[in-house]
C-alpha cells in the first residue's frame, strides 16, 4: 500500500479525483484481457498531460515504486497485469487528437485515443488509419504502439511501427524525450523502433505522430468457402506466389464459423464448411476488377466450393464484422478461452493446423482457429472452463506447445499481442543466452532500477531454469 506521504504527493500532481487506492475500486485493474493470471495493483492514477506523467514517474523512480502504463486493457498477453504491486498509470484521460495535417498525411494523438476513432474522424476528408486490430473499436493507439499491433490489413499495409513516425516518451527516470522525425528517417540509431513494441517496459509514450492514408479508389472483398482446411491454406500461398498481395487475407475454421453464426453477426455459413478465406484487394479503379478475377481463379484452382464478391457495402460490412467479432463470439460456445499469437511461414500453414488439431485431441480441449493467413499470424483460441483449475492448466500447457511448434517451423511466439507475462516461458525457447543478454542490457539502459513494468517480456534466471529449451539454447546466467 502507498503511505500517506506518497498518496499526498501523487494527489498534488494529478488531483484527488485522479487517484484510486481503495482495494474495492482498483480490483477491476487486476488484469487485462489475458485473464488467466491476476494480481492487485497498489493504486491507479489517471494523468491528463505529459508533464503529469513525467512528474509521477520521477516520484516513483526517486522512491523505488514500481509502475506500469495501461490503456484500454484489451491486451491479450498480460502486459498491463500487475506482477509487483505496481502503481498503474492509466492513460485513458489522455484521449485527444492534438493535430491533423491532411496535406502532409500526418496526425498527432494522445495515447488514450481509440484506434477506430481516428479513421472515423478523418474519413470525411478521404483518409483512414491503416492498422486495424480486431479490438479497434475500443483499443487505444498508445496500446497499439506498446504491442506493435497489426490487424487484418497488415499484409499489405504493415503493422503499427510502419505508421508511427515520431513519439513523445517519458523515460523510466521521468525524463521527456522525442523520438523519430515527422518527415524522413531519424539520423542515428532507430530508438523509435526500439520503443514501438516494447510493451511499456522502456517508457511511457504520451504523444504519437502517425501516418494517415488516402482511401483507395476501389475495394473488392471476396468470400471463399472450402471443404478442406489444407485447400484454404494452399490457396493463401498460391495467391502470394502468383504475385497477388491482398490488402487482407483472413482465415476462419469450422468451429469459429459455428460460433460466429451464433452471434449477432450471423452470415449463414454452411454447417459442413471446414474453412473460409476472407480476401480483400484494393487499389486503382482500373485494375482492381482484374486482380479480384485472378483471386477467384486461384481459389478455383485449389478446390474452392464457392467464391463470391460482396454484392454491396452492407454484405462486405457483415463479412468483416463476423471476422472482427470472432474472438468474443467464441464466448458463445465456451466459458473461457486463451488466445495465442504465433507466427509461421505461410508454407507451414497446413502442417501447423494439422498438428494443432492433433494437440487439441491430445489435451481434450477444443481449439478454434481464426487468423491473418496472409502473413502466417495464427490466433488459435483454446476453449476451457476457468472454474476447473486442472482444465486451465491443460489450456496453458497446450498454448505453450502451440507456440513452441511455431518456433520449431521457423516462426515466432508473437506477431502482434506481445510477450507480456503469458509468453515469458517461451522466450527462453526462442532465444539463446546471447540474445536474451543483449535484450536485458538494452532494457537496463532505459530502466536501470527495473521499475517500469517489471516482470514482463524477459525471463528471470529462476523463471527459465526448469523450462524446455531448443538445442543450443540455454537459460540466462544468474549474473545478469
Amino acid at each position: 500500500m502507498l503511505d500517506t506521504q506518497s498518496i499526498q504527493a501523487i494527489q498534488c500532481i494529478v488531483g484527488e479525483k485522479n487517484l484510486l487506492y481503495d482495494p474495492a475500486r482498483i480490483k477491476a485493474y487486476n488484469c487485462d484481457a489475458y485473464t488467466a493470471e491476476k494480481a492487485e495493483p497498489t493504486a491507479v492514477v489517471f494523468p491528463e498531460t505529459t508533464e503529469q506523467v513525467s512528474l509521477l514517474v520521477q516520484y516513483f523512480y526517486q522512491h523505488g515504486i514500481a509502475f506500469l502504463p495501461r490503456g484500454a486493457g484489451t491486451g491479450l498477453s498480460g502486459g498491463a497485469t500487475p506482477t509487483h504491486h505496481e502503481v498503474i498509470i492509466n492513460l485513458v484521460k489522455m484521449d485527444k487528437i492534438l493535430s491533423i495535417d491532411y496535406e502532409n498525411h500526418r496526425a498527432v494523438v494522445q495515447p488514450g485515443f481509440v484506434n477506430l476513432h481516428l479513421t472515423q474522424k478523418i474519413a470525411s476528408h478521404g483518409f483512414y488509419y491503416a492498422p486495424d486490430p480486431s479490438s479497434q473499436s475500443v483499443c487505444t493507439i498508445g496500446g497499439n504502439v506498446a504491442e506493435n499491433s497489426g490487424g487484418s490489413h497488415c499484409l499489405k499495409y504493415g503493422v503499427t511501427t510502419n505508421h508511427v513516425v515520431a513519439v513523445k516518451c517519458v523515460l523510466p527516470t521521468g525524463r521527456i524525450v522525442e523520438l523519430g522525425e515527422n518527415f524522413g528517417d531519424a539520423v542515428g540509431y532507430d530508438l523509435l523502433g526500439v520503443v514501438v513494441g516494447s510493451e511499456g517496459t522502456l517508457g511511457i509514450v504520451t504523444e504519437i505522430t502517425v501516418k494517415i492514408l488516402k482511401k483507395p479508389e476501389s475495394v473488392k472483398t471476396l468470400l471463399a468457402l472450402f471443404d478442406r482446411v489444407e485447400d484454404a491454406s494452399d490457396t493463401v500461398s498460391a495467391l502470394i506466389r502468383h504475385g497477388i498481395i491482398p490488402a487482407a487475407c483472413e482465415m476462419m475454421d469450422k468451429l469459429t464459423l459455428y460460433a460466429v453464426d451464433k452471434s449477432h453477426y450471423r452470415v449463414g455459413y454452411p454447417s459442413d464448411i471446414e474453412a473460409v478465406l476472407l480476401i480483400e484487394v484494393d487499389g486503382l479503379e482500373a485494375g482492381v476488377d482484374d486482380v479480384a478475377a485472378e483471386v477467384m481463379n486461384v481459389c478455383t484452382a485449389h478446390h474452392v466450393r464457392t467464391v463470391k464478391l460482396a454484392a454491396n457495402d452492407a454484405e462486405r460490412d457483415l463479412w468483416w464484422k463476423s471476422r472482427k467479432m470472432a474472438f468474443p463470439a467464441i464466448g458463445r460456445i465456451s466459458n473461457d478461452y486463451l488466445v495465442q499469437d504465433g507466427v509461421i511461414p505461410r508454407s507451414q500453414l497446413t502442417h501447423v493446423l494439422e498438428t494443432i488439431a492433433a494437440l487439441s485431441q491430445q489435451f481434450g480441449l477444443r481449439v478454434a482457429n481464426v487468423f491473418h493467413a496472409g502473413d502466417g499470424n495464427l490466433h488459435p483460441l483454446i476453449c476451457y472452463d476457468a472454474r476447473n483449475p486442472e482444465e486451465l492448466a491443460r489450456a496453458v500447457m497446450l498454448g505453450q506447445q502451440i507456440l513452441e511448434l511455431c518456433v520449431d517451423v521457423g516462426g515466432s511466439i508473437t506477431g502482434e499481442h506481445g510477450v507480456g507475462i503469458e509468453k515469458i516461458q517461451q522466450m527462453a525457447y526462442m532465444y539463446n543466452e546471447l540474445d536474451l543478454n543483449a535484450q536485458s542490457r538494452l532494457r537496463q539502459i532505459f530502466d536501470p532500477l527495473g521499475l517500469c513494468n517489471p516482470g514482463k517480456i524477459l525471463p528471470t534466471p529462476q523463471s527459465c531454469g526448469d523450462r524446455p529449451t531448443r538445442h543450443g539454447v540455454v537459460s540466462i546466467p544468474s549474473s545478469l
